[in-house]
């Protein structure tokens, strides 16, 4: 028994060596290991470059010119000789209305015409008649004249006011026709024979008809607020429209709003769009494209190389081994690069490619490596 207790203790002791020998092993590794060198910062020379980009949206085709035709007096409609399609021509005669009332208007205009026009001619008489006699000396009195000279003017004053209303009447009848203010095709009808019209809102909820020329038609685009420094009229567009797949239609800038629409933030532009075979509708909605040719050289940069913070916007510079943040406009965002603008920032200046607040301000920076933007 002693001899076996002797061999045990033997053996835990020769085990207890190479557990030692390993932990004095490891601990030299670590006392001699390297630390890793710090990745490097990847910079770019910032240069000026020409940038074209085009805006796509969609816009709206409405009619040159588009009328709702109501009627100016009360009425029954008595004829339609127009419908829905109708090319008609300016000054055509659309609908003919009737109105009994006005009839007995123009009748009782006409008697009190007539009759003012028999007393004027009286008094009118009268008056040259003594005017006549007044000239042999103590046949009438100087008062009498003027009487008959104030009674011959009020006449006549009275017959003016009986031609005027007589005209009123008359002008008053000739919009129971309604006509065409100019060539176009009617596009809404909202009448039959027989029935009541009026003005808007004093006899009809609709008009009778509604009136559009399309054989030219306005193109309009809502332009955001960013890209309303590069319009200018003149400005060549080009259009799709969905019924005409295969068709792309041209066109150029006619008339800029040269305001922004509060709601949208957009100005409202105008393209004229030539339409005789009339393939296109108003209504219709096209796919605008308008290019925007670069004007002068920008300084551009990769969308990663800029900081877009809820406190500011900006870039870092890397300039005698320290970053700084230097802030910046931003400009147009095309194809991956975007247009910056700060008066600090001269082409050649070393930028960081992929830019974040990591790198702070005034920090110092060793490592080092020059890349180009399309790397």
């Amino acid at each position: 028994m002693r001899s076996k207790h002797i061999l045990f203790l033997a053996l835990a002791g020769w085990g207890i060596i190479p557990t030692a020998c390993n932990s004095s092993h490891g601990e030299k590794k670590t006392e001699n290991a390297v630390a890793p060198a710090p990745a490097a910062i990847e910079v770019f020379p910032l240069e000026k470059e020409k940038l074209s980009t085009s805006f796509q949206t969609p816009a709206e085709l409405i009619a040159w010119q588009q009328v709702d035709l109501y009627a100016k007096e009360n009425s029954f409609v008595r004829k339609l000789f127009v419908d829905v399609g109708s090319e008609v021509k300016a000054g055509q005669l659309l609908v003919s209305l009737e109105a009994p009332e006005l009839n007995s208007r123009l009748a009782a205009a006409e008697s009190r015409l007539k009759s003012q026009e028999a007393i004027y001619t009286a008094s009118k008489s009268q008056y040259d008649r003594l005017y006549e006699t007044s000239k042999t000396p103590g046949t009438i009195s100087q008062n009498d004249l003027d009487q008959a000279a104030a009674r011959k003017n009020s006449d006549l004053a009275q017959l003016e006011a009986a031609k005027a209303a007589h005209k009123e009447v008359t002008i008053t009848q000739s919009y129971l026709e309604i006509r065409a203010p100019f060539n176009g095709v009617i596009s809404a009808r909202n009448a039959n024979p027989g029935a009541y019209v009026g003005p808007s809102g004093k006899g009809s909820e609709f008009p009778m008809f509604t009136l559009q020329e399309q054989r030219k038609l306005r193109l309009v685009v809502a332009v955001p607020e960013a890209l309303t420094g590069y319009l200018e009229n003149k400005h060549a567009v080009q259009f799709t429209v969905k019924a005409l797949p295969n068709e792309t239609f041209k066109g150029v800038v006619n008339r800029l709003s040269g305001a922004l629409d509060s709601r949208l933030r957009s100005e409202r532009i105008e393209i004229d769009v030539e339409n005789n075979n009339k393939k296109l509708l108003p209504g219709m909605i096209a796919e605008v494209n308008i290019p925007f040719p670069a004007r002068d050289s920008t300084l551009t940069i990769p969308k990663s190389a800029l900081v877009n913070s809820t406190e500011r916007v900006f870039v870092i510079r890397i300039a005698n081994n320290k970053a700084e943040w230097v802030d910046v406009k931003k400009g147009r965002d095309i194809g991956g690069k975007i247009e910056i603008y700060a008066n600090t920032l001269q082409p050649g200046d070393q930028l960081v490619r992929k830019a974040s607040e990591e790198v702070r301000n005034g920090s110092e920076v060793k490592n080092v490596k020059v890349v180009t933007v399309t790397q």
